[in-house]
């Protein structure tokens, strides 16, 4: 381990907003309750003693201690609901307490449950030999109580036109995937269930699981419970399917074994403990999910070994913190709800949303974690809501570098994404960030795979994320008012207009930046005043001046919940989500919808069918599914959106603008695209029809918005 670098003091920066429509008192230090007072230690030796006392090995080990308990003998799996991932969550509990923190709770939920016990398919060779392949396995029913007797058909990549004239009745059917680039898994196995399949085994071509050609993938299945689908590594396929054609076209029989179990309206639990503060009653939380696929190392075992880490940390340093610190374990983030697109990140949901929605106004940041304990880049990323940015760049600047990672310093990019359970604290009004990975080559590689074991293990990089966060959070600690930055967002929301669109669509879009820039001037004079609280907050601190940083701490108490309350304003108005789960602006939705109609009717007019199929129309909606699978299965997964219920929808309820169903136009031109002279009139008008309608929501949709942008801004002049 390299010698650390000294961390001198950390200077409070204004930076950005949490949110959060809880009355001031809440908050707030009554003024009867009498502050404790203690020793004060200046801040730069408090955060030393951190740094001297948190310990990498401490977390790696409970890290691997996490793998106590699992569904599968051979595969590991502590699954949402299960048995396993039960027994881990009181495992979390007791270490918890073992370590120091405070009324460490467990909170119940109802979730679907997974246990995946097994699945082993033997087949013979094309050598005539027996061989055995171990499978992965997805969130649905299939159990065969023993070993039972299939054939086996191989259907390219499980398509409507792969399954075409293909007999899958009572079969297993054997199909390549990429769910990266392509589709996800919940379309080729519904496909084949209303083909009458007994289940689609997958192949992972590419993507995903590309570390070996022995590695397994496991993703979430957003489908119904009964349309199974299981995981076949590359090798063991690449016998089957040489099995299969040494038998010349003959059927193909297979002997499987496995049992899988998905139960409706089970429970599970998250368990958090605390450091409580002066303030008993606001919070900085931090959070990692105990949930996993196969051994699940990096996903989540570390991330929880990270949160654990940093509670012994300043627990052992003896750091006395001004706000309560939360350390928050949840359960069911890979799955928790059967047949929703939005099935991940459950025990997040759930806990912020319906067990302690009280923790919103009084949460100045939700710090989630991932997958820490790699090198995913040579730059350390955190990703953020984007009223934390600015306030984050600032931070990491001072953060103690380490010689072996990261030699290319930390970035701060926004907005959070949804793959995570930080994006559930962020919509409920916690602003929040996470460290990021998204954009690794890890998750094409080992991500939920058998190989994101601990031989991806970089001590380094933990040690780094232990130093980063655990300074991050005494940093927040020093902060009389959230450091919330609206500036960030509306810059984002601004840059977003596309103007020839709206040209297009005969939209005036001068109102809405004319508001922009007029509510990023109130943002930046809120940002003054919020600097200046925080910086005499800061240096009273500094000084050991308790009387002081407590009369400035009480005197923010009615700026602090007026700035939570519009930071949940913001993501309640303007946090929408595109058909492929990416976070956007509400205008966005019918803005991408108009430029792709309007360039492929003009392309229809010319003659030109290629382009609207090839570049435009797939990028309309969902309509991606619609040019390789069957009206059935594009409609029953365009239904569990629109149609679905607040249970089944959880975080992604109302954040879907709407739905332009396209799949008989595209149809229609599949099948006209190669015929000379073809007549498109038909095709044309429905495209021109679409397009009126896009052209209509994006008027209402700019009116709703420039609106908010409105009433954020009189909400931030209230704060002036």
């Amino acid at each position: 381990m390299k010698k650390l670098v000294k961390c001198a003091a950390l200077p409070l920066l204004v930076g950005l907003s949490l949110a959060a429509c809880t009355p001031k008192e809440d908050v707030a230090v009554k003024k009867e309750e009498k502050v404790e007072e203690v020793k004060t230690v200046p801040l730069a030796d408090v955060k030393e003693q951190y740094l001297s006392a948190v310990d990498v090995s401490y977390a790696f080990e409970f890290a691997k201690d996490l793998e106590e308990f699992k569904t599968n003998d051979k595969l590991g799996y502590r699954t949402a609901g299960s048995e396993a991932e039960r027994k881990t969550g009181e495992k979390i509990g007791e270490e918890m307490k073992a370590i120091g923190l405070a009324e460490v709770t467990k909170d119940e939920f109802a979730v679907d449950s997974w246990e995946f016990e097994k699945a082993e398919l033997t087949f013979t060779d094309e050598s005539g030999s027996a061989h055995t392949a171990v499978l992965g396995g997805y969130q649905t029913n299939f159990n065969t109580d023993g070993e039972k007797e299939y054939e086996v058909v191989y259907a390219g990549k499980g398509t409507a036109k792969d399954l075409q004239g293909v007999d899958v009745e009572g079969k297993l059917v054997l199909i390549d995937i990429n769910q990266r680039e392509e589709w996800w898994i919940n379309y080729p196995a519904y496909q084949a269930h209303v083909k009458g399949a007994a289940a689609v085994i997958a192949v992972q071509e590419a993507g995903y699981a590309e570390v070996d050609s022995d590695a397994l993938n496991a993703q979430d299945i957003c489908g119904p419970d009964d349309a199974p689908a299981f995981s076949m590594s590359q090798t063991d396929a690449g016998g089957l399917k040489k099995a299969l054609e040494a038998g010349g076209g003959k059927p193909m029989m297979v002997k499987l074994d496995a049992k899988s179990t998905v139960k409706m309206d089970g429970k599970t639990y998250n368990y958090y403990g605390k450091i409580i503060g002066k303030d008993p009653d606001s919070y900085i939380i931090l959070s990692a999910h105990y949930d996993s696929y196969f051994a699940g190392f990096q996903d989540d075992n570390a991330a929880i070994g990270l949160m654990m880490g940093v509670a012994k940390g300043l627990i052992d340093s003896g750091y006395q913190p001004e706000k309560t610190i939360i350390f928050n374990a949840l359960a069911a983030e890979e799955w928790g709800v059967s047949n929703t697109r939005y099935d991940w990140s459950t025990g997040a949901y759930n806990q912020i949303f319906n067990i302690h929605p009280e923790w919103v106004g009084k949460a100045f940041a939700n710090m989630n974690f991932e997958l820490p304990a790699f090198e995913h880049t040579t730059q350390d990323e955190i990703r953020s809501v984007y009223e934390l940015n600015n306030y984050l760049t600032a931070f990491a600047e001072d953060v103690p570098k380490l010689s072996d990672v990261y030699k290319d310093g930390i970035s701060v990019v926004s907005p959070l994404r949804t793959w995570s359970d930080d994006f559930s604290f962020g919509i409920a009004g916690v602003p929040a960030l996470r460290n990021d990975f998204q954009d690794s080559e890890f998750m094409h590689s080992h991500y939920h795979s058998q190989f994101d074991n601990d031989d991806a293990y970089n001590q380094e990089a933990l040690k780094f994320h232990l130093n980063l966060y655990g300074l991050l959070a005494m940093h927040y600690d020093e902060t009389a008012v959230v450091p919330l930055d609206f500036t960030t967002r509306l810059a984002a929301m601004k840059k977003s207009v596309d103007t020839d669109v709206f040209k297009e669509s005969g939209v005036e879009t001068q109102g809405l930046i004319d508001q922009i820039d007029a509510v990023s001037s109130a943002a930046k004079q809120v940002n003054e005043k919020v600097a200046d609280v925080n910086e005499q907050y800061s240096a009273a601190l500094e000084k050991g001046d308790t009387a002081a940083a407590k009369k400035l701490y009480d005197e923010s108490r009615e700026l602090n919940s007026g700035l939570l309350t519009a930071y949940k304003y913001a993501e309640d108005q303007f946090v929408r989500l595109t058909w492929e789960d990416e976070p956007i602006f509400p205008h966005e939705h019918a803005q991408n919808n108009v430029k792709n109609l309007a360039a492929s009717v003009a392309a229809l007019e010319k003659g030109d069918l290629a382009a609207p199929l090839d570049e435009y129309l797939y990028a309309v909606d969902n309509n991606w599914y619609a040019y390789d699978f069957d009206k059935e299965v594009y409609e029953y997964f365009t239904d569990y959106v629109m149609k679905a219920p607040k249970e089944k929808t959880m975080w992604g309820t109302g954040r879907i603008v709407g739905h332009e169903d396209l799949y008989d136009t595209i149809h229609s031109l599949q099948a006209k695209r190669d015929r000379a002279d073809a007549d498109v009139t038909a095709e044309t008008a429905a495209l021109n029809g679409a397009l009126d309608r896009q052209k209509a929501l994006l008027k209402r949709t700019m009116t709703d918005e420039t609106a908010s942008v409105k009433k954020l801004g009189e909400m931030l002049d209230e704060l002036k």
